[in-house]
């Protein structure tokens, strides 16, 4: 095997899971969660976190170690990054990083920025603000600090990051990005592969996926989790919110069905116009048989 580590990525719904799995097995990997919503272990349906039948099939890392209340971060991900990749190489089996999520992707290739810890009389002034005063509040506080923002009020937690940073720091969260640390996979020999199914067949997945959730009693484990801070990380993942309207009586189920898997077909493509954008030099792979695309992937790795 000429490469140390392997990295699928892709939108969600993709087949993913599935491939690093089918690899892993082949090839003697770990797989090795890339995906910012499967860290969480209280969600492991509405995430499509793989299955304890899968995780038995191969060694996972990642998956489901933290708590929904936790602010995990990409700074926690890169140090929790780190420690998989030295695990796998002790145990000689090659790490298949795994996800949609580009940015813990940018940790593994490009590095973090090192971004000064926020106190916490400032963090939690800054959830204040946007919990009393609201969202369009925070953002017009924020573009007085920092007016060449380009994080829009309808993304509160990006918000609160940015906002948190400079009320710390008095430099926009601009320009700490700007000077990125040391790559995870630095000076290792990285294989970069990026699932890129043909729209109606992502789209079928999606509501196919979203079906088998409720199938599988989604509506219990968001009921679990219902007033959870919305300023929390784990408030975004897709469907909650939804689930917790119809628990309240102010969406139908077929409202539900339909705004969530809108909302992830939309999500899909950002994930894809990011790719695209950030991963053109990836090899990029057209979605088909799976025994085809491990061949592939194979012989690539030859």
């Amino acid at each position: 095997m000429k490469f140390d580590a392997v990295l699928i990525a892709g939108p969600t719904a993709s087949g993913k899971s599935a491939l690093a799995l089918a690899l892993a097995e082949q090839i003697g990997g770990v797989i090795v969660n890339a995906d910012s919503m499967q860290v969480y272990r209280e969600l492991r349906i509405l995430t499509a976190r793989p299955s304890d039948a899968d995780m038995a099939r191969a060694p996972h890392a990642l998956y489901g170690h933290v708590g929904v209340t936790e602010r995990y971060s990409a700074g926690r991900y890169q140090t929790d990054a780190i420690r998989a990749l030295a695990e796998a190489r002790e145990a000689g089996r090659i790490p298949i990083f795994t996800g949609g999520t580009g940015l813990y992707f940018t940790v593994l290739t490009d590095g973090l920025a090192d971004i000064p810890t926020v106190p916490l009389e400032i963090h939690e002034a800054a959830r204040q603000k946007l919990l009393l005063e609201g969202p369009e509040a925070l953002h017009a506080a924020l573009k007085a600090r920092d007016p060449q923002t380009e994080i829009l009020p309808t993304d509160p937690q990006r918000m609160l990051r940015a906002y948190e940073v400079f009320e710390a720091t008095g430099r926009p969260l601009s320009h700490w990005q700007a000077d990125n640390g040391p790559a995870v996979l630095e000076g290792l020999q990285v294989a970069k592969f990026v699932l890129n199914p043909p729209r109606t067949l992502l789209h079928e997945r999606i509501a196919a996926r979203f079906t088998q959730m409720i199938n599988a009693d989604v509506l219990e484990e968001a009921r679990g989790l219902i007033g959870l801070d919305p300023t929390l990380p784990a408030a975004k993942i897709l469907g909650l919110r939804e689930l917790w309207a119809f628990e309240d009586g102010k969406m139908t189920s077929r409202q539900v069905n339909e705004a969530v898997v809108t909302g992830t077909r939309q999500y899909a493509k950002r994930q894809l116009t990011w790719f695209r954008g950030k991963m053109a030099d990836w090899i990029w792979i057209p979605q088909y048989d799976l025994s085809n695309i491990i061949t592939e992937i194979k012989s690539r790795l030859a």
